[in-house]
């Protein structure tokens, strides 16, 4: 058991090291490539004051004066020491940059992750206990609906209900504008964080629905099901006694899957209201040529889908025996 228990382990570090290195090299050969100047970018509206030998200076400083490949060289020699260098936006650690914002979107891509799991799931059970019915055609269409919606049209739309419209919440930003961050309360953030946790929530309730719907159909359609409902089980005891574990297991490989998606929508979230959380950094870092922080972001997204990824195979054991009877044998 502890030798399968030893070579599990290595077998996905062995992946997490290929997946991070492919990545890495990938994504610094996309930065490279990319037209914009990363000085240009990093003096901005002071570039006609900035003469040729300013230029320099500042190419020189950032390395940004040597080849590609001696630039990479020196990142990924920095990496494995734990630097992930300076970012030229904010001129601070990368890692500084990523522990401040991630934070900021820990908060709202859990709240969202969590909220669109329970209502999928629940929506899901319903329309498959109610085939046929007005609700479970509703909610289908719903789902479908959503499933065909962008996040930032999504994210506009509710902007303009809630918060233009009707006023009952925050156009964007994480805090009030002009208060410092001691006078900014935990109610204050809650508040700026609910639009775009539901536009997270909302987008992300259809792929776990659906998913849930057919499998509870097919369970409830199987011998065993129609073995207990002869011995007069009916309703969520049905449900729960012999469909649960069996759906429960599909939902949560999709929904921890649904982490790299989650990340995805939460740039386009945090682009929308303004939220100063990882997304945003990461598109502020690609428009403004932040390399060192780029791949700083990128890097830390993939190993973070990595670790969900992970936890749900942990997660399996829990859910159905089977898969632990099948380690020890």
């Amino acid at each position: 058991m502890v030798q399968r228990t030893i070579s599990f382990v290595l077998q996905k570090l062995a992946r997490l090291i290929l997946l991070l290195a492919a990545i890495i090299i990938i994504s610094f050969a996309l930065a490279s490539a990319s037209p914009i100047d990363p000085i240009q970018a990093y003096v901005g509206a002071d570039m006609m004051r900035v003469g040729p030998e300013q230029r320099q200076l500042i190419a020189e400083h950032w390395g940004l004066d040597r080849p590609a490949a001696e630039r990479f060289l020196q990142w990924a020699s920095s990496l494995l020491h734990g630097d992930l260098g300076t970012s030229m936006m904010y001129r601070v650690p990368v890692a500084d940059v990523i522990r401040e914002r991630f934070a900021s979107s820990l908060a709202l891509m859990s709240f969202s992750w969590v909220l669109s799991g329970l209502l999928g799931f629940v929506s899901g059970i319903a329309a498959a206990m109610n085939q046929g019915k007005w609700l479970d055609r509703f909610i289908k269409w719903y789902c479908y609906t959503l499933a065909s919606t962008p996040t930032f049209w999504m994210g506009l739309l509710l902007l303009m209900v809630f918060a233009v419209w009707l006023g009952w919440l925050p156009i964007g930003l994480g805090t009030p504008i002009g208060v410092t961050d001691e006078q900014v309360t935990l109610f204050d953030r809650i508040r700026h964080m609910i639009l775009p946790a539901m536009t997270l929530s909302i987008v992300g309730i259809a792929p776990i629905a659906l998913h849930t719907r057919q499998k509870l159909i097919d369970v409830l359609a199987s011998d065993y099901m129609l073995f207990a409902r002869a011995r007069g089980e009916r309703g969520f005891l049905l449900l729960r006694r012999h469909g649960l574990r069996n759906i429960a297991l599909p939902a949560v490989s999709l929904h921890f899957a649904s982490f790299s998606e989650l990340f995805g929508g939460a740039v386009l979230a945090e682009q929308v209201f303004s939220y100063p959380g990882l997304g945003q950094a990461t598109v502020e870092a690609g428009l403004r040529g932040d390399v060192p922080l780029l791949l700083g972001i990128v890097l830390f997204s993939a190993l973070f889908v990595f670790i969900g990824n992970l936890a749900a195979d942990a997660l399996y054991k829990l859910v159905d025996p089977r898969l632990r009877e099948r380690r020890v044998s």
